[in-house]
């Protein structure tokens, strides 16, 4: 097998050391693992396959100098649209998964498990655009259920967690939980959300918008159209919830026609990737607890409206730092090989 020179950006990040993970899980074709970051970071070692990596500073020449093929891209969207455009001039396909590409019409936005053959498209920039982490486990279960109800419209309220806001939001609810039980929570830090996380919900992620939806709403909407390559209405109301990882989705789906709930359950446990947990009697159903650390998309509490017979209510959970970002990078490295490599 042809192995790759393989660059990841950001490699000290959260994302950065779980795509180190599961490119050794699943054993992805490299010959040479060039880690990079910024000159703060330069020097401090990451491990992969037992072996340690010093940290390379992040230049524009250091894609040409390593020759690298494949670029994974995780620092965020302002390190991505200085130095992306650099990669992809020295020959690397880039997978990059902040959102500064995404709606980029000459550049693919790619759920292998739902449009793998847009990643053709790749050749006009030399990049592919990973989606939110939020719109990607969401597709995956809208997927096939349009291909065989057709979809007409989605309410989608999300449940997420911390580390969707990096390694300062995991830290900052820990703090704050360790001031709780230390009887200083009126003292505690409050820098990455607009409020106290701990014992609290937080109905605000990323930057409001002029139509009141936030940033990260509408990213949803507009990406999970591009992705599934249909207008459909969608609205989408985003949710920071004080769990540490794995994203929760409260999913309402209408269909053109009536949607029959026993055949969609059969359509989602055939479904690439996705696991049907739906036996509420026995209280089994998608946690994050049990979705954390996985590769899979969780789905459960499948129900029919009660008031209507075309919409579909379901559960939905994924690991949002995995399925979310690393194993969909990875994934779509891994199809990109199998076309283009």
């Amino acid at each position: 097998m042809k192995t790759y020179n393989v660059a990841v950006v950001g490699a000290t990040g959260a994302v950065g050391e779980e795509l180190f993970r599961v490119m050794e899980e699943m054993d992805f074709p490299i010959k040479n693992l060039i880690p990079l970051a910024s000159a703060r970071s330069a020097g401090e070692e990451v491990e992969f396959k037992g072996k340690a990596y010093k940290v390379i500073e992040l230049t524009e020449e250091v894609f040409e100098k390593y020759e690298v093929e494949i670029a994974f891209f995780s620092a965020g969207g302002n390190i991505s649209a200085h130095f992306a455009t650099h990669a992809a001039e020295a020959g690397a396909v880039v997978i990059d998964n902040t959102s500064h590409f995404r709606m980029d019409p000459s550049v693919p936005l790619v759920v292998p498990e739902c449009n793998p053959d847009a990643i053709g498209q790749w050749k006009e920039k030399g990049i592919i655009a990973n989606p939110n982490c939020s719109t990607i486990q969401m597709v995956q279960v809208l997927k096939p259920l349009d291909d065989v109800f057709n979809i007409t419209r989605v309410d989608v309220s999300t449940y997420q967690a911390v580390s969707g806001a990096g390694k300062a939001g995991m830290e900052e609810l820990v703090h704050q939980l360790k001031d709780f039980f230390a009887f200083k929570l009126d003292e505690t830090q409050i820098e990455t959300f607009a409020h106290q996380i701990a014992f609290n919900v937080i109905p605000h992620i990323d930057v409001f918008m002029e139509n009141d939806y936030t940033k990260e709403e509408m990213k949803m909407v507009n990406e999970t159209q591009k992705i599934l390559g249909k207008t459909m209405e969608i609205s989408a109301t985003c949710v920071r919830v004080p769990v540490i990882r794995s994203h929760s989705e409260s999913i309402t789906i209408h269909f053109a026609n009536d949607v029959n709930v026993e055949k969609a359950i059969q359509v989602l446990k055939e479904a690439k990737n996705v696991v049907v947990q739906d036996e509420p009697e026995k209280n089994i159903y998608p946690m994050p607890i049990t979705a954390s650390d996985t590769d899979l998309t969780y789905v459960g509490r499948i129900r029919k409206d009660i008031n209507r017979s075309n919409v579909l209510h379901l559960w939905c959970v994924a690991d949002q730092i995995r399925v979310g970002a690393a194993t969909n990078a990875v994934r779509i490295a891994q199809r990109w090989i199998e076309q283009e490599g």
